[in-house]
């Protein structure tokens, strides 16, 4: 090693390159690279260079520690070797100690053969350094961006007002410019303007010429189509806007037809309304000569019994003879002249109740709940008889309509009391439509579906999951022949835990949806088939309740029409089929509970889906049928809706105020006496409160009938004998009897317009109509108020020469 450091010492100070390597792998054993040759002469140069000084007493002994513990002393001019430090020798501190060329010569290598590594594996480096590159540029970028998001306010103020300051310096520079030059810049302007309008012009003036055939056939589409429309709203619009009436105004032009026509309708009219008038005083004429007639008949007969009987008279025949000739002691059918007005007085009674539903409809919520009802059930019904004929039907439920409105308003405090109350009205209307009249639309309605659910023998539908655990326990040990270890009696949550109970429960729900559409099917196609006073007054229902909660929705609206239509009127039946007449029963039989229980369950989901309510809380075991449930909902509400659309009784009808003026025969009830009594009572016990106008009809028919008469005194004096010990009972069971009453008004029709005033409308409808295609304007108040100018007279009275020509 001494001499291998020397040598390469005195190499490096010869400059000696070549033999370097060879020194280095001879003296020191190192693995060296050839190709690391120079690199190996130039680094230990450097490092010899920084340990070389400028003025060196150095002697030719050199110092090598050997193992890291022995110094070891060489002379290199001699190669002598010792372990002991010759005397007064100072070492060579300027050559390159042993480990000092090892560690050059192993930095070089070592730097050699990573250089080679990395050559080897320069793809993989460069994607490193990319990706470490790609981290620390996104890195870089988004702290800057943070930092820029972080000053964006004073970013944007400062490029604000940089910005601001480069356009002012512009826009002064430019202004400057301007001003020195504006003649110039007007004329390059009008210029410009000019060329441009007038190549726009020429563009647009060619186009319209290329497509004048489109252009005419587009215009005349346009124009048919707003005309149409406009038509559409003339005819179609409460009140059209007058732009549309100012179009059609020319329609209105006055022609001889159409006066005449219009006079001659007043004139008709006119004559209708005096031989109304003229009628009803014949009528009355007529009546009078039938009593006279009677009265002259009776007396004859009366006294012809006299000459034929005069030679046999005893107390016997004088008896008989007083009771012959006692006509004014009969009833109110007799022929006396107050008997007769006495009977037109509650004939013209019972004609203004039956004409004006007020009096009635205020009558029934004035008496206790279970009278009102009775008086429902046997007079009013009496009083319309049970609408038998259009007119009676036309005028009960006009009544009906009178009594809910007035109900809805004076009753009804929130729009749920119509569900959670038994409003009197609804039940009436219900009980009337259920009954007799209404019964075989119901049968019409629900018999075939109810029918087939009763005939099929395999339907089982029990919702019930306690049921449905008890019948499958029995069922077990019906089939083991052992009593079952399973608890009888569990709880709903108990009885879900059973997989043979979830499954037959599923099995019910899947067949209760397929018999629940069989029903909805047959109720929605059967519409038409409901009768129109039930769908009149869902709608008299939904429009008043409307009108008093204008805030409600309008599902709040229709599900208070869907507890009328369905819950009130059909659901029963399809409960009870057999307790209103749908199925045909025989004697003694009765429903299977199985069947009843089909029905029951097919009605409730009916019921909730009507209401639109969800199985919840105890009835959670049904939830899976939510979804069906808001899906038949949507369908009701369709229904119910379509079910209020149906036209005024007027126009159903077909009936005015001149009907009853014109029939031939005039309306008759039979009524009993007790029922006139009971009526006449009520009537006078709640005068104030159902005509408290003291020039009201009603006042003046119960001034003029005067108090309540007693029974006898309807039936004639000497009707029931009074030492009769029966007498009650009997009176008791006359009153029962049935009078017939024919109704008629003692008020004359109303007059119509007077001739003159009606001509005087005309000719005012027809000056408005002239304002109204002369002057401009949005409303006719804004027309009438705009003072009219030269022209605009001139084309009204060119319009009145057109007119009078």
């Amino acid at each position: 090693v001494a001499v291998g450091t020397s040598m390469i010492n005195k190499s490096l100070e010869k400059g000696d390159s070549q033999a370097i390597l060879t020194i280095l792998q001879s003296k020191f054993g190192l693995r060296v690279i050839p190709e690391c040759a120079a690199t190996y002469f130039r680094n230990l140069s450097e490092a010899k260079n920084l340990k070389t000084r400028e003025e060196s007493n150095e002697s030719p002994w050199i110092k090598l520690v050997i193992k890291n513990m022995y110094d070891y002393y060489y002379n290199v001019e001699t190669e002598e070797g010792t372990c002991v430090a010759p005397e007064g020798v100072v070492p060579k501190i300027s050559w390159l100690t042993g480990e000092e060329i090892q560690s050059i010569v192993g930095q070089v290598t070592a730097d050699y053969n990573r250089e080679q590594l990395w050559l080897a594996n320069e793809n993989l480096i460069v994607q490193l350094q990319a990706r470490a590159r790609g981290f620390l540029v996104r890195k870089n970028y988004q702290e800057r961006k943070a930092y820029l998001q972080k000053q964006e306010p004073s970013a944007i103020k400062i490029q604000a007002f940089w910005k601001g300051f480069k356009q002012r310096k512009s826009y002064v520079d430019r202004l400057k410019v301007l001003q020195g030059n504006v003649a110039a810049v007007v004329k390059i302007q009008s210029w410009v303007k000019m060329w441009l309008a007038k190549r726009a012009y020429r563009k647009r003036l060619q186009y319209f010429k290329d497509h004048n055939d489109e252009i005419v056939k587009i215009q005349a589409f346009l124009r048919a189509n707003k005309a149409r429309e406009d038509y559409r709203t003339l005819i179609g619009a409460e009140n059209p806007p007058l732009t549309v009436l100012r179009k059609f105004a020319y329609l209105l032009d006055q022609s001889d037809l159409d006066f005449q026509e219009e006079l001659e309708v007043t004139q008709l009219r006119e004559e209708v309304v005096t031989k109304i008038r003229s009628n009803q005083q014949l009528e009355k004429d007529l009546n009078l000569m039938d009593i006279k007639i009677g009265l002259l008949v009776k007396n004859r007969i009366t006294l012809q019994d006299v000459v034929l009987h005069s030679k046999k008279l005893n107390k016997k025949s004088k008896s008989q003879l007083e009771e012959m000739v006692m006509v004014d002691k009969q009833g109110i059918k007799g022929l006396s002249k107050e008997r007769r007005k006495k009977l037109e007085a509650y004939q013209h009674l019972f004609y203004l109740l039956q004409t004006n539903p007020t009096y009635l409809a205020k009558l029934i919520f004035q008496m206790p709940q279970n009278k009102s009802t009775k008086f429902m059930d046997t007079v009013i019904f009496t009083l319309y008889n049970y609408a038998s004929n259009q007119r009676e039907e036309y005028l009960l439920l006009k009544l009906f309509k009178t009594a809910l409105e007035e109900e809805i308003t004076s009753k009804v405090d929130q729009i749920q009391d119509i569900v959670t109350g038994n409003p009197t009205v609804i039940k009436m209307v219900v009980s009337f439509n259920r009954g007799a009249r209404g019964q075989n639309t119901l049968r019409q309605l629900l018999a075939p579906v109810v029918k087939e659910i009763m005939d099929d023998k395999s339907l089982i539908i029990n919702t019930s999951p306690v049921d449905v655990y008890k019948s499958w326990v029995n069922q077990l040990e019906m089939q083991t022949g052992e009593a079952s270890k399973l608890p009888y009696d569990v709880t709903t949550e108990q009885a879900l835990t059973h997989t043979e109970v979830v499954n037959k429960l599923e099995s019910s729900i899947q067949s209760l949806r397929t018999v629940t559409d069989k029903v909805l099917a047959s109720i929605f196609s059967s519409l038409n088939m409901m009768p129109y006073g039930m769908r009149y007054i869902a709608k008299v229902l939904k429009s008043s309740l409307h009108e008093k909660f204008p805030d409600a929705t309008e599902d709040e609206l229709l599900k208070i029409v869907g507890n009328l239509l369905y819950y009130r009127y059909m659901n029963p039946a399809i409960v009870a089929p057999d307790g209103f007449d749908i199925i045909d029963m025989t004697a003694g039989g009765q429903i299977h509970p199985d069947q009843r229980r089909n029905l029951g369950c097919v009605a409730k989901v009916l019921q909730h889906a009507a209401s639109n309510k969800l199985f919840e809380g105890e009835s959670e075991h049904l939830s899976s049928m939510n979804t069906y449930l808001s899906q038949t909902y949507q369908k009701f509400r369709n229904f119910f809706q379509a079910a209020c659309d149906v036209p005024e009784p007027e126009e159903k009808f077909n009936i005015d105020e001149y009907s009853d003026m014109v029939t031939l025969s005039k309306p008759v009830i039979y009524i009993s006496i007790e029922e006139i009594i009971n009526t006449h009572s009520l009537l006078l016990e709640h005068q104030d409160a159902i005509a408290s106008e003291p020039n009201d009809l009603l006042n003046e028919l119960l001034e003029g009938l005067g108090p309540v008469p007693d029974i006898e005194s309807f039936l004639g004096e000497g009707a029931v004998d009074p030492n009769d010990p029966n007498r009650e009972s009997t009176l008791n069971q006359l009153s029962k009897t049935e009078i017939s009453l024919s109704l008629t008004s003692k008020y004359e029709l109303r007059e119509g317009e007077d001739q003159d005033l009606k001509s005087l409308m005309i000719k005012t409808k027809r000056l408005i109509v002239d304002v109204i295609r002369t002057q401009p304007g949005d409303t006719l108040l804004e027309i009438l108020e705009t003072p009219a100018t030269a022209q605009q007279v001139s084309g009204i009275l060119c319009l009145n020469r057109k007119e009078s020509i």
